[in-house]
């Protein structure tokens, strides 16, 4: 896998002459992230974070490798994430150099745009979505609230567990989530009742977007299935926990679901983190072990991502009194039972074919201990014990006017961190659902 191997682009004394770049927590020259941007009264078209800034890659088209006609899809990177991966490579290549030779400055530098002066966008039309449920930490916390003998269910570590979701509703960073209604019925109550949720979450998950795709009916072997992976990027899977809890059963998440999803608007390429690849967790002794078209050695051996990950949290209140976020968890991706290449060599082992800028999700990442938890279901035990915010404020689950920020960061010993950019959402009251008069 050549793409995914560490080369200059990476080298830690890479400098830009974009020197606010150089420094920059979240994306220095060793990151070049991809995304979707527009200026006020322009049409989306695609670019590159380069620190405070975007570099707008259909203005330096011509600086680029033509091996594609993929900026011609204006609007969505769907046919650059589809490039090979190879290709890929070639084009960060060329990013980086254009970025960090000062001979080709004066060509570059008009094409660079201050984010502050953009709206950024879902970076693909995403066909479909699929959320899994990886966190094994989360799943035993999850498990431990309904079924305390016996959290985890029989097959949780056989096959990664997924369900489809809805892509209609995936938002990118800073678009406002309205507080969903739906059907709850708690445990006290002698009939179901409509109305807005009262147990709104957050779930901190990694999105991972799907590159070449492959036909109906072709399965991805695991061994090949990092070449189907072309970035990863945040996820907030929003979940109403009241809906979930009277509706999953017989077929899953519906309505607690699908309302809105959160994403950070930047893909981070597998190819910027080559250098935090890492080795997947070992297995307990007593579990059991994958099925074949679900191992390999190599992914076992640098299939993870070191990524550290974190939840803030501010109320009205705080925003007001203008004082720091709470931070709620700080985990790591790490802790997912399941790697990237095994969600996807499972997603497409009965032949369901992905396409370039499908979505899938990891599923809620939570770590051992209850600072690392990655969502209030778990860290308030079902609402048993508030969170005390600075503020004096508790909170058991989400309320109205609260804003949650995820972030990500990927460091390694000897390299320069990278981030991932806000994955930010403030929840707004629900909408009633008037009345309608069939008279005419």
């Amino acid at each position: 896998m050549a793409w995914l191997e560490i080369d200059e682009t990476h080298a830690p004394e890479r400098r830009s002459w974009h020197a606010e770049a150089n420094e920059h927590p979240e994306f220095p020259i060793q990151n070049l992230p991809l995304g979707i941007f527009s200026r006020p009264g322009e049409k989306p078209r695609p670019g590159v974070a380069i620190g405070n800034h975007i570099i707008d890659l259909f203005a330096i088209r011509s600086l680029l490798p033509r091996d594609s006609d993929w900026w011609l899809d204006g609007g969505q990177l769907n046919a650059l994430l589809g490039l090979p991966p190879a290709a890929r490579r070639d084009l960060r290549r060329r990013l980086s150099e254009l970025l960090s030779d000062n001979s080709y400055r004066s060509r570059v530098e008009p094409g660079l745009i201050a984010e502050r002066d953009c709206t950024l966008h879902l970076p693909a039309s995403i066909g479909d979505y699929s959320d899994f449920y990886v966190g094994i930490h989360h799943a035993t916390n999850v498990g431990k609230l309904f079924r305390p003998d016996n959290p985890l269910l029989p097959n949780y570590k056989h096959v990664p567990i997924g369900y489809h979701g809805r892509a209609s509703s995936i938002r990118p960073s800073g678009v406002p989530l309205v507080r969903p209604s739906g059907q709850a019925k708690g445990p006290d109550d002698a009939a179901p009742k409509f109305g807005p949720t009262a147990r709104l979450d957050y779930e901190l998950e990694l999105g991972i977007w799907i590159g070449e795709g492959n036909e109906l009916g072709e399965p991805i072997p695991i061994g090949q299935a990092p070449r189907h992976v072309a970035g990863y990027c945040l996820l907030n899977d929003w979940s109403a926990r009241d809906f979930q809890a009277w509706e999953y059963v017989p077929l899953g998440p519906f309505l607690a679901k699908n309302f809105h999803t959160s994403i950070s608007p930047w893909v981070i390429t597998p190819e910027a983190l080559a250098p935090f690849r890492t080795a997947q967790a070992v297995r307990d002794p007593d579990d059991p072990a994958p099925l074949p078209y679900l191992w390999d050695e190599g992914d076992q051996s640098h299939g993870a991502l070191a990524i550290r990950l974190k939840v803030s949290l501010t109320s009205t209140h705080m925003r007001a009194a203008r004082m720091e976020p709470a931070v709620l968890s700080q985990g790591s991706a790490v802790d997912m039972y399941w790697t990237a290449a095994q969600i996807v060599a499972h997603h497409a082992s009965n032949g369901c074919n992905l396409n370039p800028g499908d979505l899938l999700g990891t599923g809620t990442i939570s770590g051992a201990e209850r600072s690392t938890w990655g969502s209030l279901l778990e860290i308030t035990r079902g609402g048993a014990e508030p969170v005390e915010l600075p503020s004096g404020e508790q909170r058991r689950f989400l309320e109205d006017g609260d804003e949650i920020v995820l972030t990500g960061r990927a460091e390694a010993p000897g390299y320069v961190p990278i981030g991932f950019g806000e994955c930010r959402a403030r929840i707004m009251p629900a909408k009633p659902i008037l009345p309608i008069s069939n008279k005419e």
